[in-house]
């Protein structure tokens, strides 16, 4: 069965997809990833990846045009330029609603990730969470550095793992729930800002989610601290 990627936007020097939860960004075991699917779909063959997202999260992702628009974006990327903020639901409630975690991410076991207080690579996560009801949680996530699973850990560390992710104890769900919902970022003197709601999983589309959202509006204007 083929999967269709959304294109949703197209610029001179980047495209812009929402990637579908459950996808592979690279190609594995002769199953077609998230970057050859677009290039096969947009005819697009000089389309590089300037970053990822964990196979079980949806969302916005940037894919450059040219080896000098990858630079470009790479530079912004390192240079945390480039605010992204994600969603997540749980069925946990948080350790606090709240406010920011700060630790070192390092391996564990078996492909999963922890976060420690001293040692490993630095994450840094801002939140907001809000109740949906039914015992569900939704999450207004602010990654200011970009580590592997950073996220799926960071909540995990708050006591309210994402609904879905199995591997860090948010149990089984019609798909993980963590979705790359804006980016804000300028290239070149210009501002792009993108917002791309999720379009699966049952409790991403509830009404009461759906209605959280609408009141939040960009939460890239939500009071976050100063970094």
């Amino acid at each position: 069965m083929s999967i269709t990627i959304p294109i949703l936007a197209q610029e001179p020097d980047f495209i812009v997809v929402d990637k579908p939860a459950g996808l592979d960004f690279h190609s594995q075991d002769c199953t077609a990833g998230l970057v050859q699917l677009v290039r096969a779909q947009t005819g697009l063959t000089e389309l590089y990846a300037v970053h990822r997202l964990d196979k079980l999260t949806s969302g916005l992702l940037l894919l450059a045009r040219s080896s000098a628009a990858a630079s470009a974006l790479g530079e912004l990327f390192s240079q945390h330029q480039i605010r992204k903020y994600y969603l997540a639901i749980s069925a946990h409630k948080p350790s606090k609603k709240q406010g920011k975690v700060r630790g070192g991410i390092e391996k564990g076991r078996g492909g999963s990730y922890r976060l420690v207080r001293e040692g490993g690579q630095l994450a840094i996560t801002q939140f907001f969470s809000y109740g949906l009801g039914e015992g569900l949680r939704l999450f207004a996530l602010k990654p200011l550095t970009g580590r592997t699973h950073q996220l799926r850990v960071t909540l995990k560390s708050l006591g309210s793992p994402i609904l879905g992710d199995s591997r860090y104890g948010g149990g089984d769900s019609d798909r993980g729930y963590l979705h790359a919902y804006e980016l804000v970022f300028s290239l070149h003197e210009h501002t792009y800002h993108y917002q791309c709601p999720p379009s699966s999983g049952t409790a991403f589309l509830t009404t009461a989610c759906s209605a959280q959202l609408a009141s939040l509006g960009s939460l890239d204007a939500l009071p976050w601290p100063a970094a």
